[in-house]
């Protein structure tokens, strides 16, 4: 699975990028057939949950985009994560025989 991140108006530190990394890796093992993921990481001043992260994952034949506001990026990216495992399980077990 390739990842493309894009940090919008901030520049990302490596550590940060590499722990959303690890952390979507593990989405494969809910769908295989994952072709890309597109990371977005913004800061927008919205009071304690300043941190968004918006990822788009690109299932073949289809996308799915789920956006979490959090005071850290790392606490955003878990709760991403956990919304788009259950996304891509049920599309898994919906294609299922």
């Amino acid at each position: 699975m390739r990842l493309h991140f894009h940090a919008v108006n901030f520049d990302a530190d490596k550590k940060l990028l590499a722990l959303i990394q690890k952390k979507l890796n593990r989405l494969e093992k809910f769908n295989d057939k994952i072709v890309e993921t597109d990371v977005y990481l913004k800061v927008n001043n919205k009071g304690k949950l300043n941190k968004t992260v918006e990822v788009k994952v690109h299932v073949s034949g289809n996308s799915y985009v789920v956006s979490r506001d959090a005071e850290t990026f790392e606490k955003a990216t878990d709760l991403v994560y956990d919304v788009m495992k259950r996304k891509l399980r049920q599309e898994k077990e919906k294609k299922l025989p």
